[in-house]
């Protein structure tokens, strides 16, 4: 049989299905394969009941995660990993595909039978896991034992957030960029600070929202760059406070973002140590007061807060403790929304 070299190739189509619950360096790997072997991909992200992180949220990480190619979702109707080869399932999937891919790649060797079924060809891409030596069970299991597989954009989903919370002059900033130094990680620096210093130190109403939107946007950007656990210099609810404290109000989408946003730990910082004076703090007399505030906001919201006392290294010790605790207590668990 001769092959004809002068005639084209005719375009070819593949596909890749997957639940992606989470996506890995496994699945990127076999969908950059796929992308350079066909001409073009359909990713298809399944839903299933056994599945915990929301459907959506797979679908937002699968189109960040590769643009190039179409990314659709397909409820297979709650049926596990081992029945997804039956007929309903191939005529449901073919309907919401529109027309039979030429290829079909997977790692999985039983992706052969999905193949036949929709009469394409199946390819193996790394089903020895030789080139990403890790299992979607083995992530699922232990996301962050598992930490250099994950994505960037998947990575702050099981990321553990620990802000360090409390009144003017307690080593808030000499604290958190401490911990994120011993625990290999990084710090989200409190954004009023660099704020206020551009403008002369003076404060009003209307900086407000300005200081919480920078807070949000730099928190959500170094998340992705964090190690496992970052480390928060204050957060929203300080936000409210300083808002009520200094102009009597705070801009009610504030306090709902600041109830909307969960850190896994709070450190609050006691008053017992000296005050130091600088052009940004206010309240020399009442740090008393603004700790009780402090309390109160935090009960009432039910944050899990460990309070740290005693000279800088006690504080240290202790944060390393509450920390180390709070990662072995969640290791295993999911991630709080």
């Amino acid at each position: 049989m001769s092959v004809d070299s002068d005639r084209a190739p005719k375009s070819t189509t593949g596909l890749v299905v997957g639940g992606f619950a989470p996506p890995h360096s496994g699945h990127v790997y076999v969908i950059e394969f796929a992308r350079h072997y066909a001409d073009d991909l359909t990713i298809v992200v399944e839903e299933r009941a056994s599945q915990s992180i929301p459907l959506d949220v797979r679908l937002t990480w699968m189109r960040e995660l590769f643009p190039a190619s179409l990314v659709i979702a397909f409820d297979d109707c709650g049926n596990g990993p081992d029945s997804v080869k039956g007929d309903g399932y191939i005529d449901r999937l073919a309907y919401a595909l529109e027309q039979r891919p030429d290829y079909v790649f997977c790692s999985e060797t039983s992706g052969w039978k999905l193949a036949e079924r929709l009469g394409s060809r199946f390819v193996a891409v790394d089903p020895e896991r030789i080139v990403v030596p890790v299992h979607s069970i083995a992530i699922r299991q232990d996301p962050m034992s598992h930490w250099q597989y994950l994505p960037r954009c998947v990575r702050p989903y099981f990321l553990r957030r620990v802000c360090v919370f409390g009144p003017e002059s307690t080593g808030k900033t000499t604290l958190t960029n401490r911990l994120a130094e011993h625990f290999n990680t990084i710090a989200v620096p409190e954004y009023a600070r660099p704020y206020l210093d551009a403008q002369n130190c003076e404060l009003s109403a209307e900086d407000i929202p300005m200081i919480a939107r920078g807070h949000m946007a730099s928190e959500d950007a170094l998340a992705r760059d964090a190690n496992r656990v970052l480390f928060c210099d204050t957060d929203l609810i300080t936000t409210t406070i300083w808002s009520d404290w200094l102009f009597g109000s705070c801009p009610q989408w504030i306090k709902e973002a600041a109830d909307k946003r969960k850190y896994d730990l709070y450190l609050l910082l006691d008053v017992d140590v000296p005050w130091v004076a600088d052009r940004q703090r206010y309240l020399p007399e009442e740090r008393q007061s603004f700790l009780d505030r402090c309390v109160k906001e935090l009960e009432s919201r039910n944050r899990p807060f460990v309070k740290l006392s005693g000279d800088w290294d006690a504080r240290f010790s202790s944060a390393v403790h509450a920390v180390e605790k709070m990662l072995a207590q969640t290791a295993h668990t999911a991630p709080i929304a």
